[in-house]
C-alpha cells in the first residue's frame, strides 16, 4: 500500500511538472503568414511599417492601413497615388498593437530609412533555409525547387532530371 501511495505521488508530481513546463513553452512563429515581399530575420511580426510613404500593413489581416485626409483607412491594397515598390521598399517590424496611433513616435523613429530602397533582403529573395517552404528557394534536391530552367534534382539521386519547376534565373 506503501509503495502505491508513493508511486501515484510521483505519477502526479510528473504531471505537474509536465504542465508547468508546457506552459513555460510559448513561442508564436508567423513565417508563413508573412508577405513574401516582407524583411527576412523575423520569426514574427505583426505590423510593418513603410517609413517613405507613412503607412503600415497588418500581418494577421493582410491589409494596408494608410492616411486618406486626415484618417487612417485599411485596405487590401494601397490607393495607386503612392506608387510604392513593396518589394524594394523599406520595412519596419513593428510589434506594437495599433501602431497608426502613434505615428507621430513612429515617423520620428525610422524617418531616417526614406530612400533606403533595396537595402533589405525580402522572403521571396532569402536564402534562409527557414524560408524554403514558402518561397521556393533553397539548396539542390529541395524538391526539385532550384530557381534554374526547371531541371531541377528533385527525387531522381541527385541525376539531374527531377521533377524540378524553375522559377526564374538559375543563380548559380
Amino acid at each position: 500500500m506503501k509503495k502505491i501511495a508513493i508511486l501515484l505521488s510521483m505519477v502526479i508530481s510528473l504531471g505537474m511538472f509536465a504542465k508547468s513546463a508546457d506552459a513555460q513553452v510559448n513561442v508564436s512563429i508567423n513565417i508563413g503568414s508573412q508577405p513574401m515581399w516582407g524583411p527576412v530575420g523575423y520569426d514574427y511580426a505583426s505590423y510593418y511599417y513603410f517609413p517613405d510613404i507613412d503607412a503600415y500593413y497588418s500581418i494577421s489581416k493582410r491589409q494596408f492601413i494608410y492616411l486618406n485626409g486626415n484618417h487612417w483607412v485599411w485596405g487590401s491594397s494601397l490607393p495607386g497615388r503612392y506608387k510604392y515598390d513593396l518589394d524594394r521598399g523599406y520595412k519596419v517590424v513593428i510589434n506594437d498593437p495599433d501602431p497608426w496611433t502613434r505615428a507621430p513616435y513612429y515617423r520620428q523613429q525610422y524617418g531616417r530609412y526614406k530612400g533606403w530602397y533595396g537595402k533589405q533582403t525580402i522572403i521571396r529573395n532569402s536564402n534562409d533555409p527557414k524560408y524554403y517552404q514558402w518561397n521556393g528557394r533553397g539548396p539542390k534536391g529541395n524538391n526539385g525547387h532550384d530557381n534554374g530552367n526547371g531541371h531541377g534534382r528533385g527525387n531522381d539521386n541527385n541525376q539531374g532530371h527531377g521533377n524540378g519547376h524553375g522559377h526564374g534565373h538559375d543563380r548559380r
